[in-house]
């Protein structure tokens, strides 16, 4: 432990004086400054211009590089009239000297980047769904572009997980569909809010027509995507279709909401998806537009925790709300 420390501090008639470093027991203790220090002078060749590129005293610097030769136990530097010149020692130091202080430099501007949200790294979370909306794609690839020493790290599982790793700081964002039961801690970032679709049969009447109202699946075997808290898609379905004047029968609920399509192909009955999963092409699979009333929407929204600090993070909740 230090108690002392050898520092450039103003004198009485302005001068400034260096004081070396030196720990409990009155021993001499090496200082990154005391690098700085010895490296100018081999450079320089010289310790006076040294000194004047430095912008301290000659005499205290001086006496610094001597302290740092006892201190070693071995001389750094032969002193000629005109100049100085390493010993093999000297040169030995300096190449570890330069190392020492190429890596200091290397992390300061590490750390300066990672406080401007240039380097990083971004644990993204979503819903199944969620990311094969276009904005997600877009945001990610819109974002790297602009720092691509950011890079993410992406995970899919339910809302409650999601916000579970948000909270244990696993997750730094997660796009999130609705059922957000407790948000406590959060801050969440409505962003739009999507259409829905139905998914058939690829032979199914229904898939004939051009566009369906939710009165059309009235009499049809739904498969629905239900989360383990029950909340989600699952209630804004079941939720539209009563306001449509029926009941769904529900004949299978799925694992995952890419599973129902699955089970859409295998002819076992239709599922409603957001609007964005008639990207994914899938063989026995026809979508088809939901219009009419009630108009049936699923949110997507953008959540984090209401505490978040990093530039990286924050540059890339803007840029989504923004594109959003």
């Amino acid at each position: 432990m230090l108690s002392a420390a050898k520092h450039l501090t103003p004198a009485a008639n302005g001068d400034e004086v260096l004081r070396y470093a030196q720990d409990d027991e009155g021993r001499a203790a090496m200082e990154l400054r005391h690098l700085r220090y010895f490296a100018a002078v081999a450079r320089e060749g010289h310790i006076t211009r040294a000194a004047e590129r430095l912008g301290i005293q000659q005499p205290p610097l001086s006496q610094q590089i001597k302290a740092l030769e006892r201190e070693i136990g071995a001389p750094l530097l032969v002193r000629h009239p005109r100049g100085v010149a390493l010993t093999d020692a000297g040169r030995s130091f300096l190449a570890d000297a330069e190392a020492v202080l190429a890596a200091v430099d290397r992390a300061a501007l590490h750390a300066r980047r990672t406080a401007r949200g240039e380097t990083g790294r971004i644990a993204v979370g979503f819903t199944t769904s969620a990311p094969f909306h276009p904005l997600v794609a877009r945001a990610i690839r819109a974002f790297r572009s602009e720092r691509p020493d950011v890079s993410f790290v992406l995970e899919e599982t339910g809302s409650a997980e999601l916000l579970a790793g948000l909270r244990q700081e696993r997750l730094d964002i997660a796009f999130v569909r609705s059922g957000l039961a407790d948000t406590d801690g959060l801050a969440v970032h409505a962003l739009l809010q999507e259409d829905m679709a139905a998914a058939l049969p690829a032979r199914h009447r229904l898939a004939r027509q051009p566009r369906l109202t939710l009165k059309d699946l009235a009499a049809e075997t739904f498969i629905l995507y239900r989360r383990p808290d029950g909340r989600g898609l699952y209630d804004l379905i079941v939720a539209a279709c009563a306001e449509a004047g029926f009941s769904p029968h529900v004949g299978q609920e799925a694992p995952r909401i890419v599973s129902t399509l699955n089970l859409v192909a295998a002819g076992l009955g239709i599922t409603i998806v957001p609007a964005s999963l008639s990207r994914l092409p899938l063989e026995g699979v026809s979508y088809r537009p939901l219009k009419g009333r009630p108009a049936l929407k699923v949110p997507l929204s953008l959540a984090c925790r209401a505490d978040e600090h990093s530039a990286a993070t924050l540059g890339f909740i803007d840029l989504v709300r923004r594109l959003a």
